[in-house]
């Protein structure tokens, strides 16, 4: 079963504005709703996250078909949403309800994400997605794509983008307190799942289990514990390690700040991996070109317990997350995962900005859906850019599968390809199962 590719759209006609004050309107009157008319949602995947996105969803509109893998989780929803429709296949739940339902929310593994987002767009349904976007680079950019084409409101599940102290944060930057900036570090406390050994061994799918449906357009292997409902992320096929994991999230100040998009290399030191689960830990270095007035400057990740030295943070100990930007008359310091807070180090001072505030980070899509201003992290203006960012850097992870420091990828973006290293492709762009396609 395809996604259908023969819907058209019309174009977006405004971009996301950046950080400061904004006045975008969404094109396609036609598909607004009205600010009374209640929206119709289905939810994809409602068990973890989905759980909190189809409460989200319940509380703007009325949940009208739900959809996982797991039929025990599904029968629990059952009783939340009295009346919806329950699928297992989100194929199914698309295509049998075009027309009825407004918007989708998607919170699956990693290796799902676009393949529901296309095909619901190009079905003209609005669509929230969780983070990362996507496993892959193509997909990102796709995603971004088909969102403007079909003119649909979207917005990616990184909460941090809708808090006062990200926004401001990032105004502060762009406004230059920092004077020209040389370097970013941001770091994470993941994986917090296991990551860099062997397969678990393969035993029976439980009966509530749907397994080749949770595979979906991933090669098959045998079911076995630890991978549905959590610790997938540590593997390959399916999702996108700590990095993938998390980087969107606390790279998400720094990605607004500076338009860290479109690097131009990647390079890795890892604890090595056998190409099947990530790496216990890596540290990544992106080097961009300049942009507009930014500089070029490097930005350095870093997960699996690895953190910057504390010389960078004028001599503290830093946060178990958090990201630094450094500039040459000052530096920003932001602990924790969202940058909902943050200090200047140095003597720097914070000039008065203008920033506007978020009403909440699910609000803000509800109001695109409803003819309003797109969200900050919608897709074609924000979201894909970053999750592109993010995956670029599982490039180089990927080539440092001995233990060390690995070759460097070097990125033409506009071409969407690696041109000193053979054999990334199927990383840039998967190669999905039969039936699973992603047109």
């Amino acid at each position: 079963m395809k996604v259908k590719s023969d819907r058209r759209g019309f174009l977006r006609a405004a971009a996301w504005a950046g950080i400061g004050v904004y006045v975008v309107r969404t094109v396609g009157a036609q598909q607004a709703k009205s600010p009374n008319e209640r929206i119709q949602f289905g939810c994809i995947g409602i068990g973890g996250k989905g759980s909190s996105d189809s409460a989200d969803a319940a509380r703007f509109g009325d949940v009208v078909a739900i959809c996982d893998i797991d039929e025990n989780r599904l029968n629990a929803a059952a009783s939340r949403f009295a009346g919806a429709k329950r699928y297992t296949d989100f194929r199914k739940m698309l295509e049998e309800n075009e027309g009825k339902i407004d918007a989708v929310t998607i919170s699956t593994a990693d290796h799902t994400h676009a393949l529901a987002g296309v095909m619901a767009m190009r079905m003209k349904m609005h669509c929230f997605c969780q983070k990362p976007l996507t496993r892959t680079v193509y997909e990102a950019r796709l995603m971004g794509k088909v969102a403007r084409e079909m003119g649909v409101a979207t917005q990616m599940g990184n909460q941090g983008t809708a808090t006062d102290g990200l926004r401001r944060a990032a105004a502060i930057v762009k406004a230059g307190a920092l004077g020209k900036v040389s370097e970013v570090h941001v770091w994470t406390n993941r994986p917090i799942w296991p990551q860099g050994g062997n397969r678990p061994e393969p035993k029976p799918c439980p009966p509530h289990v749907k397994w080749d449906l949770w595979l979906g357009p991933a090669p098959v292997r045998p079911y076995a514990d630890g991978y549905h409902p959590f610790a997938w992320r540590g593997y390959w096929d399916f999702g996108t390690g700590a990095l993938g994991d998390m980087a969107c999230h606390t790279l998400n100040m720094p990605f607004a700040a500076l338009d860290l998009r479109d690097p131009v290399s990647m390079q890795a030191e890892t604890s090595g991996h056998n190409g099947d689960s990530f790496p216990k830990w890596s540290v990544i270095t992106y080097e961009f070109p300049a942009r507009g007035d930014r500089p070029a400057l490097k930005l350095v990740w870093y997960d699996g317990g690895k953190r910057p030295p504390k010389e960078l943070l004028d001599g503290r100990d830093p946060a178990a997350s958090g990201a630094l930007i450094i500039g040459e008359k000052g530096k920003l310091y932001s602990p924790g995962d969202y940058c909902d807070r943050f200090e200047m180090l140095g003597n720097v001072a914070i000039p008065d900005v203008q920033f506007k505030r978020s009403p909440g980070h699910f609000e803000e899509w509800i109001e695109a859906i409803k003819g309003g201003e797109p969200a900050m992290s919608n897709f074609p203006d924000y979201a894909s850019p970053l999750t592109e960012t993010v995956l670029l850097g599982n490039l180089a992870v990927w080539v440092a599968a001995v233990p060390g420091v690995g070759p460097k990828v070097e990125w033409d973006a506009a071409n969407m390809r690696v041109t000193n290293i053979e054999g990334l492709e199927t990383l840039v762009k998967p190669v999905c199962r039969p039936g699973w396609e992603l047109a």
